[in-house]
């Protein structure tokens, strides 16, 4: 199953992804009960939202509506940094025996097709495309073994970086939220959909040229590793997002350095995932 968010009239809304241009809304019933995709979550309700969808749900063209965030209203969003070792090596950083996590604010996420505010502050707005995913059942101490279960679906994610306002302190918090620099989407796919996340094949593409190309098997901590650390310290949350780390190639370590512009289109792609794709717009 896929699932978009999206507003329509001005009102939020979610429903099946059906193609990028036609996505199919749950019937008003459904959604007085469960009012957005993370409540769907929350409650174990994605196969009958799915299903509502093909009984009574109302198609709408991508043109009369507003794609959202997949997850719009996370309650946290964590991102692994340095989790590729392409990416450690250009980085220049040493092995660690544990994840990097920072967080990102909500507000700091946007949608597939919506324009990239390049921030006003920064001439370093770099690109980093990530696999996303979306917390199912949540929890504390979330064993290795059981991680899986917890998980409701993946997305793809773009990462977009203030390079220098990431390293004005060794803290990166500043580089990572400006507001509507994280698009999440098009859409989620349920764990169903992806039988094997290390047979997924991730591609960041600038103006249609690649920038960044790997396997998720190449990631350095797992998932299931992940999602234990994690639970180690906060309880984990239907709707809680978590972006897995970029690998090798962003913009800010190429000779020359390479960044985003306004007019510029970056795309992420997942096997199974669809492409993410946005404009970049001046702030």
């Amino acid at each position: 199953m896929r699932f978009a968010s999206f507003e329509v009239g001005g009102q939020a809304t979610y429903g099946v992804w059906k193609d990028e241009a036609h996505w199919v809304q749950v019937p008003a019933a459904f959604q007085a009960v469960h009012a957005d995709l993370k409540a769907a979550i929350a409650a174990g309700q994605l196969a009958q939202a799915a299903a509502a969808c093909e009984q009574a749900g109302h198609v709408v063209a991508a043109g009369a509506a507003r794609l959202l965030p997949v997850i719009p209203n996370p309650g946290k969003v964590f991102c692994v940094g340095l989790n590729y070792k392409t990416h450690v090596a250009e980085m220049k950083r040493p092995d660690s025996d544990y994840p990097a996590i920072f967080t990102r604010f909500a507000d700091s996420l946007n949608a597939h097709g919506a324009p990239l505010p390049h921030p006003r502050e920064t001439q370093r707005f770099d690109f980093e495309g990530e696999l996303a995913v979306v917390i199912g059942q949540g929890g504390r101490h979330i064993s290795q073994a059981d991680a899986w279960n917890h998980i409701a679906g993946y997305a793809c994610f773009n990462d977009g970086t203030a390079r220098d306002w990431q390293r004005h302190t060794h803290q990166w918090t500043p580089g990572k939220n400006f507001p509507l620099t994280g698009p999440l989407g098009p859409y989620m796919a349920t764990r169903d959909e992806v039988p094997d996340v290390n047979q997924l094949t991730l591609q960041t593409r600038l103006n249609g040229q690649v920038m960044q190309k790997a396997s998720l098997a190449d990631l350095i901590y797992t998932l299931p590793v992940i999602i234990e650390y994690l639970s180690g310290f906060t309880r984990l949350s239907p709707g809680d997002v978590i972006a897995t780390g970029t690998p090798g190639g962003v913009g800010d370590k190429r000779e020359p350095p390479l960044y985003m512009k306004a007019g510029d289109v970056i795309e992420v792609e997942i096997t199974g995932l669809g492409t993410l794709r946005n404009t970049v717009a001046a702030a």
